[in-house]
């Protein structure tokens, strides 16, 4: 495909972690342009959160390939399409395979976005709207702005898993098998996503049994909902956290170091910290400061 190649080479820079930010970062934005002309058209926000999901599920796939796509285009591996991602866990697959700590991060990615985004989507579908967006998609460049601030939340969210996709295989394969920080990090996101559904799962069926007036209770005040003020939200910043930290245990080492080009240098371990640490921090803030419990506890 001459405009991939064509794509490719534009963006083939001296900096492996630029080799993927660019063009993932750029994909993102995007993505979320073509979602949201339609849908200023239209005055709708029907699809603005699964459009989100999906801008997670194919920007991972993308950065997670995209070494092997320019191998590929370079002519530099011939007869392998992909790397299959057994072979990440084998650590067979020769020097353009997967690391399994890049697969299971990006799966983490992509079932987080899967579930949150279905679960939304269902929400909007049955509410007929979204109150967010009940005066600001009457007005294109507020509802575009909206559009604009989905996709830099995407961006920074998702950092942590660009940065470790743009490590070669060559450099992974000399760390640990596994290490602590992946068993706390993958178990901070287990437990945070877990949270996180049970939560969504008992807030849904209390809101159906009250509009079957079943109830008529102003606030949930069981299950998770009884020990947390919001549950949901605890959950999000926890398995973010997670992924996080499982990403910072090896950007902070010599072969995160060596594969982002900042080796030897006094910012290197900050600069890799700080790209895993910035996605749960901006989490966080917009869950408390902007879209999350500030709208909650204005809506009731």
């Amino acid at each position: 495909m001459p405009f991939l190649s064509s794509l490719l080479h534009a963006t083939n820079l001296r900096n492996p972690f630029l080799r993927t930010l660019i063009p993932s970062v750029g994909a993102i934005f995007a993505l979320q342009t073509a979602a949201a002309i339609p849908s200023i058209i239209a005055q709708s926000e029907r699809f603005y959160d699964v459009s989100g999901s999906l801008t997670y599920l194919g920007v991972t796939a993308l950065s997670l390939y995209l070494p092997a796509l320019r191998a590929r285009a370079a002519a530099e591996v011939t007869g392998k399409s992909v790397p299959k991602i057994l072979e990440a866990f084998k650590g067979t697959g020769g020097p353009n395979a997967l690391n399994w700590r890049q697969v299971m991060l990006s799966a983490a990615v992509g079932i987080w976005a899967a579930r949150l985004g279905s679960y939304l989507f269902q929400r909007v579908i049955s509410d007929g709207k979204d109150s967010r967006f009940d005066k600001i998609k009457k007005s294109p460049p507020k509802f575009f702005g909206a559009w604009m601030a989905q996709a830099t939340w995407i961006s920074l969210c998702i950092m942590p898993v660009l940065a470790i996709n743009s490590i070669p295989h060559r450099l992974l394969s000399t760390l640990p098998t596994v290490g602590l920080t992946d068993i706390l990090g993958l178990s901070l996101f287990v437990g945070g996503l877990g949270f996180e559904i049970i939560a969504d799962w008992q807030k849904n069926a209390w809101a159906q049994a009250r509009k079957r007036k079943e109830h008529d209770e102003e606030f949930l005040t069981h299950g998770l909902w009884s020990k947390s003020r919001h549950p949901n939200y605890f959950g999000e910043s926890t398995l973010w956290t997670g992924i996080a930290t499982t990403a910072a245990g090896v950007l902070v080492k010599n072969a995160g170091q060596v594969g982002m080009g900042v080796a030897g240098t006094i910012y290197g371990r900050f600069l890799g910290f700080g790209l895993c640490a910035i996605s749960p921090a901006f989490v966080t803030f917009l869950l408390f400061k902007v879209s999350g419990i500030p709208l909650s506890e204005r809506k009731y």
